[in-house]
């Protein structure tokens, strides 16, 4: 009988999930919570502030394709790319504490925030997740990235906690969360985060195939100039685009909204609750979203995402006749962020393979951060100009463009993979 042996890539999730719960979680989910209270505090107008989600966002996704790069050079330091990373990451959210009144200071640490979580998150997790497991990616990817949502219910509460204390604001708050992410991020980047010594370091589940022989090779893939080619790959690469609308709109927004409404009486279970099960949901939707990839497949995982953020759109539009509302919003917010948050690293590799999986995702998520980056600008002039609810209809129209392009394109290479008898692809479909 066999010796089971210790599966040192479950270690790597584990931390992989902390890295999701605190330097990830502080810059998409918790930064957006100090909106209100800096732009009180310092004069600043709604649009200005937005800009800084932008600018990071665009200034991170020019150096996704070096930092993919550096991710897929043969024995890349893992090491070294998280320890910088992590640095980026706590210092810049502490330095906040130090901008005052200057608005281009806070645009400059936002672009050291966005690539410090490019580097530890975005890239990092995917790159590392691909590394280590043959079988099971989606299960393991979705374990990883829960811990986004486990951070964001956390740091909620703390943040609302720290951000009403006076003898604490915002300025106590960005010191305090820049601290945390250094002291639990950095041990992980030095003594844990590392790529397999060798193939039998990966967990492998034998396939039995006899009746056809079928391509299944961990370094299986296109690579980029092959990638380019696809005129599908770019519908599908264009369709994150349009989820980078809808989500950089939705998820930033829906905070200062609900705040908004609360000012006002017209609702009264608080942003803080809401924000708290969204990251509860989020758990959830990640653990199942991994599930559903490997289980149901891509397009049926993906009709379910739009329903849900078809759902969100309309809940934030009748949240303040129905307050229960924004429970039915935290719930389908949650659950459907394994299309975005999980989705673009697991189809790109299940698509188009790992041979140059760092480059084709970095890539992937240029596309994701131009419509994350212009979704909070735009959702802040439409708000401007025409009020929350035809905002709201906005994020709904670019969820359906999203949801179509991506059923379409990835209806198409999975079609492409059959062809070539890749059995990646044959599990996914």
């Amino acid at each position: 009988m066999r010796k089971k042996t210790f599966f040192y890539g479950w270690i790597i999730v584990l931390a992989c999930l902390l890295i999701q719960a605190v330097p990830y979680s502080l810059v998409a989910n918790i930064l957006p919570t100090f909106t209100n209270f800096v732009i009180s505090g310092e004069g600043f107008t709604y649009t200005e502030f937005a800009f800084l989600f932008t600018l990071g966002t665009f200034v991170s996704a020019l150096c996704s394709p070096f930092i993919g790069k550096l991710y897929s050079r043969p024995n890349p330091n893992i090491k070294r790319l998280y320890t910088v990373g992590c640095l980026l990451v706590g210092i810049g959210f502490a330095a906040m504490s130090l901008a005052g009144k200057n608005i281009i200071v806070y645009y400059a640490l936002s672009i050291l925030l966005q690539i410090g979580v490019s580097i530890v998150s975005a890239i990092g997790v995917p790159m590392l997740i691909n590394s280590w497991f043959v079988e099971n990616k989606g299960t393991a990817m979705g374990i990883a990235f829960c811990g986004g949502g486990l951070g964001n219910m956390i740091l909620q509460q703390l943040a609302s906690k720290w951000l009403s204390n006076p003898s604490i604001g915002y300025k106590g708050a960005f010191l305090r969360f820049g601290f945390m992410a250094l002291i639990i991020s950095l041990p992980i980047a030095l003594f844990v985060m590392r790529l397999p010594r060798s193939k039998k370091e990966l967990q492998h589940t034998p396939l039995i195939h006899p009746k056809k022989q079928l391509i299944h090779d961990a370094n299986w893939g296109y690579s980029f100039s092959d990638v380019q080619k696809i005129k599908s790959f770019w519908v599908f690469a264009l369709s994150f685009t349009f989820i980078g609308l809808y989500v950089g709109g939705m998820s930033i927004e829906f905070i200062p909204y609900l705040q908004t409404l609360e000012k006002t009486g017209a609702f009264t279970l608080g942003s803080a609750l809401v924000a708290s099960l969204f990251g509860f949901f989020s758990i959830f939707g990640n653990l199942s979203g991994g599930y559903l990839f490997d289980k149901l497949g891509i397009k049926k995982s993906l009709i379910l995402a739009g329903i849900l953020v078809v759902t969100c759109g309309l809940s934030l539009i009748f949240v303040p006749t129905f307050n229960f509302l924004g429970i039915i919003f935290s719930i389908c917010l949650g659950i459907s962020m394994f299309s975005y948050i999980i989705g673009p690293s697991y189809m790109t590799g299940a698509l188009f393979g790992n041979r140059e999986f760092g480059t084709i995702l970095s890539v992937v998520q240029i596309f994701f951060a131009i419509g994350f980056g212009l979704g909070s600008t735009l959702f802040g002039i439409v708000v401007d100009k025409h009020g929350f609810p035809v905002a709201w209809i906005s994020t709904i129209i670019y969820a359906i463009i999203a949801y179509s392009g991506l059923l379409y394109s990835t209806t198409a290479i999975i079609k492409l993979n059959k062809e070539a008898n890749v059995i990646e692809t044959k599990k996914i479909s």
